[in-house]
């Protein structure tokens, strides 16, 4: 029962720190209006790639505790920078056009 418990807690931290990770990668980085959830719901799949890999590295070569966050960053990045989806030029300036209209409009 303690090794089940050993490897639920970890695991379902690390989804949770995953989606918080993309979520701040949403408000940074990129215009998610038209997909907003897609950014928390790639940081919980980089979350779980993150402890898959971890898991493996600690089982073959011990490593340490300290290594599964920065691995979850990683694998967020990853996903959601270099190789996650791309968002066309012209639908990026169109997001940013009617943000800055519906800016506009509130003053």
């Amino acid at each position: 029962m303690q090794d089940l418990h050993a490897l639920w807690l970890p695991l379902a931290m690390a989804m949770s720190f995953g989606a918080f990770t993309g979520s701040l990668f949403r408000l940074s980085r990129r215009p998610g209006s038209e997909r907003p959830f897609m950014f928390p719901v790639l940081g919980l799949l980089g979350g779980l790639t993150a402890f898959l890999i971890h898991q493996v590295l600690a089982w073959t070569v011990g490593a340490p505790t300290w290594l599964l966050p920065i691995l979850v960053v990683l694998q967020v990045w990853l996903w959601l920078g270099p190789l996650g989806p791309k968002i066309s030029r012209q639908r990026a300036e169109q997001a940013a056009d009617r943000a800055d209209g519906d800016a506009g409009a509130g003053r």
